[in-house]
């Protein structure tokens, strides 16, 4: 009787989990927690955007708790975790993704895009990473034990505009069973921007380049932030219709930002919706670093492509940009802000200030960067809206 007791209480344990004895779980779970705290540490002891990483670590080692079933479905009574039913809800619906760009648009100022208009081209150029890696997953297919068609090739090159919300709205659509490692992946990368960037903007200029000193912004007008939203959804609704969700909610909260009468709705979407959907996202982005299903070939040549688009999407504005000095010599333009393209807000944009000053401490390009920084968003959810429409008609 005690023996028959103490081996149940043995097996309720998570050791016991951990050792392979229950089905689903096993040593992986306990690689994927560790994999867990050191995202947590990044974010906690480094500081790398821990308003991600600490929901996605957390989220992670949720998930790979032995018979915890937070993530998943418990075969013994049928009950979803918590964190599925948020994964469920907002995730594979598609909610969340659009609720971010509602909340990313109220606290954005597009007023250095509008002075200076040509920085749109650099948000462009950062986009190119994305076609780049769906043309390398549609090429990985032919190595044995990776598989992805044209579906999954176009949700694994969105993770090169280092967009999150616009990844996971994308693989929502095109490949559901790919959200995962996706959305780890797109996620990841734009907590990471502090490590990556820098390498591949110092090799790609000269010193004298980065100490290139830009023009002092012109005073945008109320009436041009107000008419800028407006503009940008109408050519979006006539041109792109398959964008407009991602874009529409973008200048949804822009236009209650700037318009001035709906601070209540403006404040509310910046600060109190914006920090509860990322608490949802996060914790659900995280939930599926599941051992069993993240521990494959699949998921490793993601994470490899997410990072050669992501490196080709920096590139690509940078060379764009000396480019541009080459056209425009009297009106010159530091590279280093081409890399802030990628989308990723407004981390990007800091990395561009913080190596220029790092040649030249008095160079302050911080709002010169956040030029093609919000171009960057816009580029990926028109990107976006040209795979969601694109890819269905190639395939059919």
């Amino acid at each position: 009787m005690i023996g028959s007791s103490f081996n149940q209480l043995w097996q309720s344990t998570g050791l016991y989990g951990f050792m392979g004895m229950v089905e689903g779980f096993g040593i992986g779970n306990l690689i994927m927690i560790l994999v867990g705290f050191v995202l947590l540490y990044l974010a906690i002891k480094k500081g790398f955007e821990p308003l991600l990483l600490v929901t996605i670590g957390f989220g992670c080692i949720l998930s790979n708790i032995p018979m915890g079933y937070i993530a998943g479905v418990d075969p013994s009574t049928g009950d979803a975790g918590f964190i599925k039913l948020l994964f469920d809800m907002g995730i594979a619906s598609g909610l969340f993704p659009i609720l971010i760009f509602m909340g990313v648009g109220a606290m954005t100022d597009f007023g250095p895009l509008i002075a200076n208009p040509k920085t749109l081209l650099l948000g462009a150029a950062a986009q190119a990473g994305i076609f780049v890696a769906l043309l390398g997953a549609l090429a990985l297919s032919f190595i044995p034990g990776i598989s992805f068609d044209l579906f999954a090739a176009g949700s694994i090159g969105i993770i090169g505009g280092a967009d999150g919300p616009t990844a996971i709205y994308v693989t929502s659509r095109l490949a559901p069973d790919l959200l995962g490692p996706i959305a780890v992946a797109a996620y990841s990368y734009m907590a990471l921007v502090p490590i990556i960037q820098p390498p591949i903007m110092t090799a790609l200029t000269t010193k004298q380049e980065r100490m290139i000193r830009m023009q002092q912004l012109r005073p945008v007008s109320k009436l041009e932030k107000i008419l800028f939203p407006i503009t940008v959804l109408t050519t979006c609704a006539i041109l792109l219709p398959s964008a407009t969700p991602l874009i529409g909610s973008l200048m949804f909260g822009n236009l209650a930002k700037e318009c001035g009468v709906v601070n209540r709705l403006s404040d509310t979407m910046q600060n109190a919706l914006m920090n509860i959907v990322t608490i949802f996202l996060g914790l659900s982005v995280g939930s599926k670093m599941e051992a069993s299903h993240f521990l494959n070939l699949n998921t490793l040549g993601i994470l490899v492509l997410g990072m050669i688009a992501f490196s080709i999407g920096t590139a690509a504005g940078v060379l764009i940009a000396k480019l541009m000095n080459k056209l425009d010599p009297k009106h010159p333009v530091n590279p280093l802000i081409g890399s802030a393209g990628v989308s990723a807000v407004p981390m990007a944009a800091r990395v561009s200030s913080k190596v220029g000053q790092q040649s030249d401490p008095q160079n302050f390009l911080l709002m010169h960067a956040m030029g093609p920084n919000v171009a960057g968003v816009i580029g990926s959810a028109v990107a976006a809206g040209v795979l969601l429409a694109v890819i269905p008609f190639m395939a059919g």
